[in-house]
C-alpha cells in the first residue's frame, strides 16, 4: 500500500466566486509543504470520465486544470504528470475535445492515458477482482492528487475524490469500456475499497462549483455553486464532507464507511481538522443551488453524530 504523506485528516472548504482561485486558497489552508518535495513526481488525475463540457458538471474545467498545474509547478517538483484513463469515451477524444491539450502543450507537463501500458501487475484481493493490470506510472508516483466534481452515481451512490482514482486508473485496454468486462461493477463498492487500500490520494480537491444531482455520472443535473470547492489530505474524509452536502452521512456510501471502518481515513468531521468555510455554510450554499431552499444536515454549526445522532 502507498502511504500518504500527511495522515492527517485535514479538511479545507473555500468559496471564490472563481473556482481557480478558491482551488488556491482550499489548498493554501493545507500542510502543501509537508506533501510536495522537491525530487517528487507528482500525479494529477483529473475527472474526464467523458466527452461533455465541463458546464454540464461531466468534467473538470481546463482553464482549473491549468491553475492547478501552475499551484503544483510552484512548490518545485521534479516531474509533474497528467494521467487519466476516462471510462466513457477514449481519453484521447476527451483530451481534445475539452480542450485540455492545449493547456498540457502550454504548461509542458507530462500526459499518460492510463488506459494503456506498459503495466505493472497490482495484487488487489478482491474476490472479484484478484488483480489487475496497471500503468507503471503507480509505481513512479510520489504524491497522487485527485482533482474531481461531486456528483450522484446511479451505482456508487457517489462519485467525488475516492472513486476518481478507483476507477480512472484501471486499464480500459484490460477492462473494457466502459471497465465492466472483467467484473468491476459486480461489486463496484468492494473494488473501490481494494484499489483505495493500495493506492490512496496524497490530496484530494473536490469541486462543487459545477456538481451533479440526480443521476450520474455523465447525465445528471449540474448544480452551480460559483466556487465552491473542498480540498483534504485525506481522500475518506473529502468525501464524507462531500457526502453531507448530497444529504448523505457516511453509511450511506457502502464503499465510504467500509474504509472509514477499516482504518483507511476519517469520515467523521468531529475528528477532522476543519478549515475555512464551516460545513454548514457550504451545506446552505450547496443546497441553495441545488434545490432552491436550506436542506442541511448539519444545523446551526451543530454537527450530526456520525449515524445521526445530535
Amino acid at each position: 500500500m502507498k502511504n500518504r504523506r500527511v495522515t492527517e485528516a485535514i479538511v479545507s472548504i473555500a468559496r471564490n466566486r472563481v473556482e481557480e482561485k478558491s482551488i488556491v486558497e482550499a489548498l493554501n489552508l493545507l500542510p502543501i509543504e509537508a506533501i510536495i518535495k522537491p525530487e517528487d513526481c507528482v500525479v494529477i488525475t483529473p475527472n474526464w470520465v467523458k466527452s461533455q463540457p465541463p458546464h454540464t458538471a461531466t468534467v473538470v474545467g481546463p482553464e482549473t486544470l491549468r491553475e492547478l498545474i501552475q499551484y503544483v509547478k510552484s512548490k518545485n517538483p521534479k516531474r509533474i504528470v497528467v494521467a487519466v484513463g476516462s471510462g466513457g469515451d477514449d481519453t484521447k477524444n476527451v483530451f481534445r475535445n475539452i480542450g485540455y491539450d492545449r493547456i498540457i502543450e502550454e504548461e509542458k507537463v507530462e500526459f499518460v492515458d492510463l488506459n494503456f501500458g506498459p503495466y505493472i501487475n497490482l495484487a488487489l484481493g478482491h474476490e472479484v477482482i484478484n488483480q489487475t493490470e496497471m500503468n507503471k506510472l503507480m509505481m513512479e508516483t510520489d504524491v497522487l492528487i485527485s482533482f474531481t466534481q461531486l456528483k450522484y452515481h446511479e451505482e456508487a451512490t457517489m462519485s467525488a475524490s475516492i472513486k476518481n482514482i478507483a476507477l480512472g486508473w484501471p486499464p480500459a485496454e484490460v477492462h473494457g469500456f466502459p471497465k465492466k468486462k472483467l467484473g468491476i461493477h459486480e461489486d463496484l463498492h468492494g473494488f473501490i475499497v481494494a484499489m483505495t487500500k493500495k493506492f490512496p490520494a496524497d490530496i484530494s480537491i473536490i469541486s462543487v462549483d459545477k456538481a451533479m444531482i440526480g443521476t450520474g455520472p455523465s447525465d445528471g443535473k449540474a448544480v452551480n455553486t460559483e466556487g465552491l470547492v473542498i480540498a483534504s489530505t485525506d481522500a475518506v474524509a473529502a468525501d464524507a464532507i462531500g457526502g453531507r452536502l448530497l444529504g448523505f452521512l457516511p453509511q450511506a456510501v457502502q464503499y465510504l464507511y467500509t474504509l472509514y471502518r477499516d482504518g483507511v481515513g476519517e469520515a467523521d468531521p468531529k475528528k477532522m481538522t476543519m478549515r475555512g468555510v464551516t460545513l454548514a455554510d457550504a451545506e446552505k450554499i450547496f443546497s441553495v443551488a441545488a434545490y432552491g431552499q436550506e436542506v442541511v444536515l448539519d444545523q446551526n454549526n451543530q454537527i450530526k453524530d456520525l449515524h445521526g445522532n445530535r
